[in-house]
């Protein structure tokens, strides 16, 4: 019902929640229990803490260049609509996204600080790992859903990016096939309108990035992105759409990112403090924990135990990924390709006798 209703070319946009966690129009609510949108409140809670451990860590040196997603985690939650046999394909800013599909923390965290086997979660989860080329996992999403979709298969598939990477040749690419062989994926794009230190309007001229699904020949609409029931509800309808064999969907998502594009990035260049203050109270967890104290699912006591909880939890998952044994240096030989070339093999033995002469005291 909300892709029917809601124009992008008018500008129109879907929000059920408004800012002090007030539903806007009865209506709108999607099948959702409030029991499920207090759990999700609670796993976006651990998001939350995972997220400021993160970008600590990178600051301590205990982990490489890290993209945080504070301020985004409703629109992280775009995950929990999916189904045990969907797919996921994330971006670099998929850590929420990751984490409520199942995937470990403790894997998340190993991979930021440099090893790759912390995206060895198994095929059972069905999510990607994580792509840092800007746009370039929505090729993949496409061939993914096309190929369940040749195979009979009826499920989906959720990719995500940003507003940035909607104006990679990528993107567009991937939209075009997938509109053309009817691919059963959904175009999460996360509007935190900047990318990197681009802001929005300097990127198209168009109304609205979601009214760009019109020229790929599939609907779009445009959400408020802070509000968990308008991203759980668009993405879930856009998921069924997809399942039921009617091709793909393109959903944008309106947020804003509170802290920097990554922790090499500095947003005081590009942005003053006014604007973000603006923004903090459209704060996706403050909205939501209005909503659930309304309903007499939430109190400051119990606060306190969730975040108790969450950090807890993040502190175990810290520990799990610096205490596992450190990938081997000829990694990055036997897994270029996915057979070792002579060159490599030499350049791989080379190595490995530096190593080893190291290792006595030479060299």
């Amino acid at each position: 019902m909300y892709f029917d209703r809601y124009d992008p070319f008018k500008g129109e946009k879907l929000e059920i929640m408004d800012k002090d966690g007030r539903i806007i129009d009865a209506s709108l609510m999607p099948d959702i229990t409030d029991e499920r949108i207090k759990e999700l409140y609670v796993r976006m809670s651990v998001m939350r803490v995972a997220d400021k451990t993160a970008l600590n860590l990178q600051r301590e040196g205990r982990m490489g260049t890290y993209a945080p997603v504070l301020g985004q985690e409703a629109a992280q939650a775009c995950s929990a609509a999916l189904g045990k046999d969907d797919w996921l394909v994330p971006s670099y800013r998929e850590t929420g996204a990751m984490f409520m599909k199942g995937v470990p923390l403790a894997g998340i965290y190993r991979y930021w600080m440099g090893d790759e086997r912390g995206m060895s979660y198994g095929k059972e989860l069905r999510v990607l790992p994580i792509a840092v080329v800007v746009g370039s996992q929505t090729l993949p999403a496409t061939g993914l859903a096309w190929a369940m979709k040749a195979k009979g298969e009826k499920s989906a598939v959720l990719v995500c990016f940003g507003d940035g990477a909607s104006s990679e040749g990528a993107v567009h690419e991937a939209m075009n096939i997938a509109g053309v062989m009817d691919a059963p994926v959904v175009f999460f794009c996360q509007n935190n309108q900047f990318a990197i230190s681009v802001p929005r309007k300097r990127q198209t001229a168009a109304k609205t990035i979601a009214q760009r699904a019109a020229g790929y020949g599939f609907k779009g609409i445009q959400i408020y992105a802070n509000d968990l029931l308008a991203v759980y509800g668009s993405v879930k309808e856009a998921l069924d759409h997809a399942k039921a064999g009617n091709g793909p969907s393109f959903i944008e998502g309106l947020t804003y990112r509170f802290g920097p594009h990554t922790t090499a990035d500095d947003p005081t260049k590009y942005r003053t403090d006014e604007e973000l203050e603006k923004n903090k109270p459209f704060d996706p967890l403050v909205r939501l924990r209005l909503y659930l104290n309304a309903k007499g699912l939430w109190s400051e006591e119990e606060e306190y135990a969730i975040a108790d909880a969450a950090k807890a939890e993040v502190e175990a998952a810290v520990k799990e990924a610096e205490e596992a044994a450190p990938a081997p240096v000829t990694d990055i030989f036997d897994y270029t390709y996915s057979s070792v070339h002579p060159y490599l093999k030499r350049q791989r033995d080379e190595m490995t006798a530096f190593l080893a002469e190291a290792g006595k005291g030479g060299v």
